[in-house]
């Protein structure tokens, strides 16, 4: 039986960006999961803040030189790759001279968060789609982590939805408690609107808060995973209003019950754990 493939796309991981927790998460989870037998692949941002030379990244020419349009202007998508020693595992980093060349990550030296990350996560979102298939890899399992994810299962079941890549691959969102304060530009989600898709597509969206982006996520993933023991309680609502598979918080050690959840998201069997 071919291994099963699980993708991460994740805004940070240890040991290139450190944030938050997700960065331990997206680092030690995957690893355990290939080591359960899966192939996995991880996409990140480039940020500038990423030092290329001690984490050894290198541009992958066969992947660069796409284009990911926002607002009706194309923006160069660079693909570079790093191997984490030990690991066996190589991680794809997505680079725009741009929206990425910069020596902060959210925020400028005055903590103001920056003017345009709504036009950077969709971007990244495109991007990291536009990614696995120019890879020519089919995955199972789409897992997202975090807020700069979360267009990714919008678009996977709108615009990719009849992908041959995709029509069969299964979305899980990991929801993380509140990592920005106020919003994304007031136009994100007219903005994200990609083709075969509406403002409508896009309603939870809209308000552009950090909650509203996990709820949009939540509306479209094929199931939830609370990354937090506290979430936003208007969020914890929407989960249960959505009525989808939930997998409970559980402290990343426990590969096991990833595995378990990502077998049943495959096999159409989900239940929540």
């Amino acid at each position: 039986m071919a291994k099963k493939k699980v993708l991460y796309i994740t805004h940070e991981m240890s040991p290139f960006l450190e944030l938050t927790e997700i960065s331990k998460i997206t680092r030690q989870l995957p690893q355990a999961i290939q080591e359960q037998g899966y192939e996995i692949r991880v996409l990140m941002p480039r940020f500038g803040c990423i030092n290329e030379r001690r984490n050894r990244l290198h541009e992958v020419i066969r992947l660069s030189g796409m284009n990911i349009v926002i607002n009706d202007n194309d923006n160069p998508l660079i693909i570079k790759v790093a191997s984490i020693q030990g690991a066996k595992m190589q991680v794809y980093f997505l680079d725009n001279e741009e929206y990425f060349q910069r020596r902060h990550v959210f925020s400028d030296d005055k903590e103001k968060f920056f003017d345009d990350n709504d036009e950077r996560t969709i971007f990244f979102s495109k991007g990291a789609i536009e990614t696995v298939k120019k890879l020519g890899w089919t995955p199972d399992i789409v897992h997202c982590h975090g807020w700069m994810s979360s267009l990714v299962p919008a678009y996977l079941k709108t615009t990719y939805k009849n992908d041959p890549m995709f029509k069969n691959t299964k979305v899980a969102y990991s929801v993380y408690e509140n990592s920005f304060n106020g919003g994304l530009h007031a136009d994100f989600s007219k903005k994200a609107v990609m083709s075969q898709m509406t403002e409508q597509d896009l309603t939870h969206y809209a308000p552009a808060t950090n909650s509203a982006l996990h709820m949009g996520a939540i509306a479209f993933a094929d199931a939830v995973i609370k990354g937090d023991e506290r979430i936003d309680p208007k969020v914890e609502e929407f989960i249960a209003a959505s009525g989808k598979p939930v997998m409970n918080y559980t402290t990343f050690d426990q590969t096991e019950t990833y595995a378990q959840f990502y077998e049943e998201m495959a096999n159409a069997e989900l239940v929540s754990a």
